[in-house]
């Protein structure tokens, strides 16, 4: 699996962790998958979110900041795969994996 499909992946099993199982029966997630319109992300979800993310990859997944240079039809067009990207392009963080 590429480094990619490993952080989707894994990006996924936190969407599921943070919205719940039953919240996504309809909905597949994948690198298309908007937040806004597909998962319907509440700002707490999103916040709960980015914590994981942050928890899981370190300082350097700074979500805040990445979301703090869109505009407003960025953000509320982001899908998984454009998070997946920004995490897939900071480095990885020494001793992880």
């Amino acid at each position: 699996m590429t480094r990619q499909g490993e952080i989707l992946a894994e990006v996924v099993g936190m969407i599921v962790d943070v919205v719940g199982e039953d919240f996504l029966l309809d909905v597949e997630v994948g690198p298309e998958t908007t937040f806004n319109d597909d998962l319907a992300l509440e700002s707490i979800e999103f916040v709960a979110l980015a914590e994981r993310l942050r928890a899981h990859y370190g300082d350097g997944v700074d979500i805040a900041g990445f979301i703090a240079g869109m505009d407003l039809d960025q953000i509320m067009t982001m899908t998984v795969g454009d998070l997946v990207a920004h995490i897939e392009a900071r480095p990885v963080p020494a001793g992880a994996r």
